[in-house]
C-alpha cells in the first residue's frame, strides 16, 4: 500500500540495485581481527596455532563474501594466501638434527596478532572511559533576568602605585648582589710576561705588576714570575742592595 492504493506490480522506471540492502551479522576490521576471532572462538593458545583448522575455517568466512565486492575481500585473500604459505612450510620436513634449527613459519603471524591484540585491547579499554556526550552531559543555567553591577572601587590608582612604590622599596632591601671573582690562571699570566720581556733589553720588575687587579692579581703574577724563573725562560738581575730589579727573557 502506497498512499493508500495498492501496488501489484513493480514499478518499470524504479530500479533498486541487488546491493542497496546489505546485513552484516559479523563484521571484522581485517583480517587479523577475523583470525583472532577465530583463536579466541575455540580458547586456541595464540603461540601454537592450528594451522590447518584455522586456515579451514577462514577460508569458509572467504566463500562467504561476494564475489563482487574485490575492495573489501583483497586483504582477507592476501591473508588467506599467507595461511596457506604457512601450511606448506609445516608440511615440509624437518631438517635433520646435525642441521640448523629453521624458524618456526607461524612466528611472524604469531607477532602481528599479539601487537594487533595489544592495540584492540587498549581500544577496548578507553571505549569504557566516561565520554563527554555520551556518558557525562554538560549543564548550563542561564539566569537571563538577572542583574548585577559592579561597583568601582574606593581606592584611587594614585594610592595603589604609591603603595606599589613602598613595596619596591621594601623588596630592594631584601635583594642580594653576589660578586664572583674571575679565576686567574698562572700558566695564563706566564704566557702574558712572555710576551712582555725581551731578550736583547731589561724591563723594571714592577711593570710586570698591574695593581688594578688587586691582590689577587699581583698574588698570581708573582706566581707565574717565579714559575718562569724555575724553568730558566727569563733572567732576574739587581745592581745594587735594595735597588730595583730588572727582568728580561733568558738568552
Amino acid at each position: 500500500m502506497v498512499q493508500g492504493t495498492a501496488m501489484t506490480e513493480m514499478p518499470k522506471d524504479l530500479y533498486i540495485p541487488p546491493d542497496a540492502l546489505e546485513v552484516f551479522l559479523e563484521t571484522f576490521e581485517g583480517p587479523l581481527d577475523l583470525l583472532l576471532y577465530l583463536i579466541r572462538r575455540q580458547n586456541l593458545d595464540i603461540l601454537d596455532i592450528p594451522i590447518a583448522r584455522i586456515t579451514e575455517q577462514y577460508m569458509r568466512y572467504i566463500e562467504l563474501m561476494e564475489v563482487l565486492q574485490l575492495e573489501l575481500a583483497g586483504e582477507y585473500l592476501l591473508m588467506a594466501a599467507m595461511l596457506a604459505e604457512i601450511k606448506s612450510r609445516l608440511l615440509l620436513p624437518r631438517p635433520h638434527e646435525g642441521d640448523a634449527e629453521e624458524d618456526d613459519p607461524r612466528a611472524e603471524l604469531v607477532r602481528r596478532l599479539q601487537e594487533y591484540e595489544r592495540f584492540k585491547q587498549a581500544a577496548e579499554d578507553i571505549d569504557t572511559l566516561p565520554r563527554m556526550e555520551r556518558e557525562l552531559f554538560a549543564t548550563i543555567i542561564e539566569f537571563p533576568d538577572r542583574h548585577t553591577q559592579q561597583k568601582p572601587p574606593k581606592v584611587t590608582l594614585d594610592s595603589v602605585l604609591r603603595v606599589f612604590a613602598e613595596v619596591l622599596v621594601r623588596a630592594d632591601m631584601f635583594s642580594s648582589h653576589h660578586v664572583s671573582r674571575e679565576q686567574l690562571s698562572v700558566r695564563e699570566r706566564m704566557s702574558l710576561v712572555l710576551e712582555r720581556v725581551r731578550a736583547d733589553e731589561f724591563i723594571e720588575f714592577k711593570t710586570l705588576f698591574r695593581v688594578e687587579e688587586g691582590r689577587a692579581g699581583v698574588v698570581v703574577a708573582l706566581l707565574a714570575i717565579l714559575e718562569l724563573l724555575k724553568e730558566s725562560l727569563i733572567e732576574m738581575v739587581q745592581n745594587q742592595i735594595n735597588g730595583p730589579i730588572y727582568v728580561k727573557a733568558a738568552a
